[in-house]
Protein backbone atom coordinates (compact mmCIF):
# COMPACT_ATOMS: atom_id res chain seq x y z
CA UNK A 1 0.00 0.00 0.00
CA UNK A 2 2.76 2.27 1.15
CA UNK A 3 4.11 2.19 -2.77
CA UNK A 4 0.99 2.73 -4.11
CA UNK A 5 0.40 5.89 -2.13
CA UNK A 6 4.20 7.17 -2.90
CA UNK A 7 3.52 6.91 -6.82
CA UNK A 8 0.38 9.07 -6.40
CA UNK A 9 2.51 11.64 -5.11
CA UNK A 10 5.48 10.87 -7.87
CA UNK A 11 7.77 13.84 -8.75
CA UNK A 12 11.29 13.10 -9.76
CA UNK A 13 13.36 12.53 -13.02
CA UNK A 14 14.40 9.00 -14.76
CA UNK A 15 17.22 8.71 -17.17
CA UNK A 16 16.66 6.10 -19.74
CA UNK A 17 18.87 4.81 -22.22
CA UNK A 18 16.95 2.45 -25.10
CA UNK A 19 19.19 0.28 -26.75
CA UNK A 20 17.91 -0.93 -30.16
CA UNK A 21 19.58 -3.46 -32.80
CA UNK A 22 21.10 -1.67 -35.33
CA UNK A 23 20.35 1.45 -34.14
CA UNK A 24 22.09 4.19 -32.41
CA UNK A 25 20.70 4.33 -28.68
CA UNK A 26 18.48 6.97 -27.33
CA UNK A 27 18.97 8.89 -23.95
CA UNK A 28 16.25 10.19 -22.73
CA UNK A 29 15.24 12.27 -19.70
CA UNK A 30 12.24 11.95 -18.40
CA UNK A 31 10.52 14.36 -15.64
CA UNK A 32 7.43 12.55 -14.07
CA UNK A 33 5.20 15.10 -11.59
CA UNK A 34 2.05 13.08 -11.01
CA UNK A 35 0.42 15.70 -8.45
CA UNK A 36 0.98 19.05 -10.86
CA UNK A 37 0.23 16.79 -13.64
CA UNK A 38 3.32 17.54 -15.36
CA UNK A 39 5.34 15.26 -18.17
CA UNK A 40 8.97 16.24 -19.67
CA UNK A 41 11.20 14.32 -22.13
CA UNK A 42 13.94 15.41 -23.60
CA UNK A 43 15.36 12.36 -25.69
CA UNK A 44 18.86 12.72 -27.82
CA UNK A 45 19.59 9.97 -30.79
CA UNK A 46 22.46 10.54 -33.01
CA UNK A 47 22.14 14.48 -34.03
CA UNK A 48 18.72 14.80 -32.84
CA UNK A 49 16.64 16.16 -29.66
CA UNK A 50 13.44 15.92 -29.13
CA UNK A 51 11.60 17.84 -26.77
CA UNK A 52 7.82 16.98 -25.54
CA UNK A 53 6.54 19.09 -22.34
CA UNK A 54 2.57 18.79 -21.09
CA UNK A 55 1.87 20.81 -18.32
CA UNK A 56 -2.01 19.99 -17.63
CA UNK A 57 -3.27 20.45 -21.29
CA UNK A 58 -0.49 22.64 -22.56
CA UNK A 59 2.00 21.09 -25.01
CA UNK A 60 5.43 22.25 -26.27
CA UNK A 61 7.35 20.55 -29.29
CA UNK A 62 11.03 20.97 -29.35
CA UNK A 63 13.35 19.78 -32.13
CA UNK A 64 17.15 20.40 -31.36
CA UNK A 65 16.37 23.43 -29.07
CA UNK A 66 13.89 25.19 -31.63
CA UNK A 67 10.12 25.77 -30.76
CA UNK A 68 8.97 27.31 -34.20
CA UNK A 69 8.54 24.43 -35.79
CA UNK A 70 6.71 24.53 -39.57
CA UNK A 71 3.79 21.90 -40.93
CA UNK A 72 6.90 20.12 -42.61
CA UNK A 73 9.24 19.60 -39.63
CA UNK A 74 6.73 18.10 -37.23
CA UNK A 75 5.86 15.58 -39.87
CA UNK A 76 9.12 14.79 -40.77
CA UNK A 77 10.76 14.15 -37.61
CA UNK A 78 7.33 12.77 -36.28
CA UNK A 79 7.00 15.26 -34.10
CA UNK A 80 3.08 16.01 -32.57
CA UNK A 81 1.02 16.27 -29.54
CA UNK A 82 -0.60 12.99 -29.80
CA UNK A 83 3.21 11.71 -29.89
CA UNK A 84 3.68 13.61 -26.36
CA UNK A 85 0.91 12.30 -25.15
CA UNK A 86 1.90 8.47 -26.18
CA UNK A 87 4.74 8.79 -24.54
CA UNK A 88 3.59 10.22 -21.17
CA UNK A 89 1.11 7.60 -21.24
CA UNK A 90 3.77 5.26 -21.69
CA UNK A 91 6.10 5.66 -19.71
CA UNK A 92 3.95 6.48 -16.68
CA UNK A 93 1.96 3.07 -17.12
CA UNK A 94 5.28 0.91 -17.57
CA UNK A 95 7.14 2.65 -14.77
CA UNK A 96 3.89 2.78 -12.55
CA UNK A 97 3.12 -0.96 -13.04
CA UNK A 98 1.84 -2.56 -10.79
CA UNK A 99 0.54 0.18 -8.78
CA UNK A 100 -1.41 1.54 -11.72
CA UNK A 101 -3.67 -1.88 -11.74
CA UNK A 102 -5.25 0.13 -9.20
CA UNK A 103 -6.50 2.69 -11.65
CA UNK A 104 -10.03 2.97 -12.84
CA UNK A 105 -11.15 0.97 -15.98
CA UNK A 106 -8.85 -1.83 -15.03
CA UNK A 107 -10.43 -5.25 -14.82
CA UNK A 108 -8.29 -7.92 -12.92
CA UNK A 109 -9.11 -11.44 -13.41
CA UNK A 110 -10.18 -13.26 -9.63
CA UNK A 111 -8.18 -16.10 -10.66
CA UNK A 112 -4.76 -15.76 -9.89
CA UNK A 113 -3.25 -18.54 -12.37
CA UNK A 114 0.17 -20.47 -12.10
CA UNK A 115 2.34 -20.79 -15.32
CA UNK A 116 5.67 -21.80 -16.34
CA UNK A 117 7.84 -19.19 -18.42
CA UNK A 118 11.22 -19.85 -19.92
CA UNK A 119 11.25 -22.83 -17.45
CA UNK A 120 10.39 -20.80 -14.09
CA UNK A 121 7.36 -20.59 -12.50
CA UNK A 122 5.20 -17.82 -11.61
CA UNK A 123 1.91 -16.35 -10.27
CA UNK A 124 -0.65 -14.84 -13.45
CA UNK A 125 -3.04 -12.09 -13.31
CA UNK A 126 -4.68 -11.56 -16.17
CA UNK A 127 -5.78 -8.07 -17.14
CA UNK A 128 -7.97 -5.97 -19.24
CA UNK A 129 -9.68 -2.71 -19.75
CA UNK A 130 -12.60 -0.51 -20.26
CA UNK A 131 -13.33 0.25 -23.58
CA UNK A 132 -12.30 3.86 -22.62
CA UNK A 133 -9.11 2.77 -21.42
CA UNK A 134 -7.63 0.30 -23.81
CA UNK A 135 -8.36 -3.03 -25.86
CA UNK A 136 -4.90 -4.97 -25.35
CA UNK A 137 -4.90 -8.05 -22.67
CA UNK A 138 -2.01 -8.17 -20.44
CA UNK A 139 -0.51 -10.92 -17.78
CA UNK A 140 1.70 -9.57 -15.22
CA UNK A 141 3.81 -12.28 -13.60
CA UNK A 142 4.89 -12.42 -9.95
CA UNK A 143 8.02 -14.28 -8.62
CA UNK A 144 5.57 -16.94 -6.11
CA UNK A 145 8.35 -16.72 -3.46
CA UNK A 146 8.87 -12.98 -3.49
CA UNK A 147 6.27 -11.76 -5.46
CA UNK A 148 8.23 -9.42 -7.32
CA UNK A 149 6.83 -8.32 -10.89
CA UNK A 150 9.47 -10.29 -13.48
CA UNK A 151 7.25 -10.10 -16.46
CA UNK A 152 4.52 -8.57 -18.15
CA UNK A 153 2.81 -9.34 -21.32
CA UNK A 154 0.32 -7.87 -23.72
CA UNK A 155 -1.91 -9.32 -26.29
CA UNK A 156 -4.07 -7.80 -29.05
CA UNK A 157 -7.47 -8.34 -29.54
CA UNK A 158 -9.78 -8.81 -32.85
CA UNK A 159 -13.21 -6.98 -32.86
CA UNK A 160 -15.44 -9.24 -30.54
CA UNK A 161 -12.45 -8.77 -27.90
CA UNK A 162 -10.74 -12.56 -28.54
CA UNK A 163 -6.86 -12.53 -27.70
CA UNK A 164 -4.94 -13.00 -31.14
CA UNK A 165 -2.01 -14.73 -30.02
CA UNK A 166 0.07 -13.90 -32.71
CA UNK A 167 0.24 -10.53 -31.52
CA UNK A 168 1.79 -8.55 -28.55
CA UNK A 169 5.02 -8.40 -26.82
CA UNK A 170 6.27 -9.48 -23.53
CA UNK A 171 9.12 -7.56 -21.19
CA UNK A 172 11.44 -9.57 -19.45
CA UNK A 173 12.48 -7.51 -15.88
CA UNK A 174 15.43 -7.27 -13.73
CA UNK A 175 17.28 -5.68 -11.28
CA UNK A 176 15.79 -2.75 -9.39
CA UNK A 177 16.21 1.13 -9.03
CA UNK A 178 14.71 2.56 -6.01
CA UNK A 179 13.29 6.44 -6.35
CA UNK A 180 11.05 8.20 -4.47
CA UNK A 181 10.70 5.38 -2.27
CA UNK A 182 9.78 3.29 -5.46
CA UNK A 183 11.50 -0.06 -6.81
CA UNK A 184 11.15 0.46 -10.10
CA UNK A 185 12.68 -2.19 -12.37
CA UNK A 186 16.19 -1.19 -13.82
CA UNK A 187 16.39 -3.23 -16.77
CA UNK A 188 13.25 -4.36 -19.44
CA UNK A 189 14.10 -6.31 -22.27
CA UNK A 190 11.17 -6.31 -25.22
CA UNK A 191 10.44 -9.66 -27.52
CA UNK A 192 7.96 -10.13 -29.65
CA UNK A 193 5.17 -13.08 -28.51
CA UNK A 194 4.58 -14.85 -32.13
CA UNK A 195 8.16 -15.83 -32.96
CA UNK A 196 10.57 -14.24 -29.52
CA UNK A 197 12.32 -12.26 -31.43
CA UNK A 198 14.15 -9.15 -29.60
CA UNK A 199 13.01 -5.90 -30.09
CA UNK A 200 15.23 -4.14 -27.62
CA UNK A 201 16.25 -3.19 -23.86
CA UNK A 202 15.32 -0.24 -21.90
CA UNK A 203 17.87 0.44 -18.79
CA UNK A 204 17.17 3.08 -16.16
CA UNK A 205 20.19 4.74 -14.48
CA UNK A 206 19.39 6.78 -11.13
CA UNK A 207 20.25 9.86 -11.13
CA UNK A 208 23.45 10.81 -8.98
Amino acid sequence: MTQIINWATFNNELNVTMQIPNKSNRESEIHINLPDNHFYIKATQDTLVKEYSLDKKKCTIKLNGKSDLNENTLKTNNLSCDRATLFKNYYTYLYGLPMKLRDPGTNIDQKVERKTFKGKDYLVLKVNYDKAVGTDIWYFYFNPKTYAMEIYQFFKTDDLGNQKNDTGEYILLTNQEVIDTIKIPKTRAWYYNKDNKYLGTDILKKQD
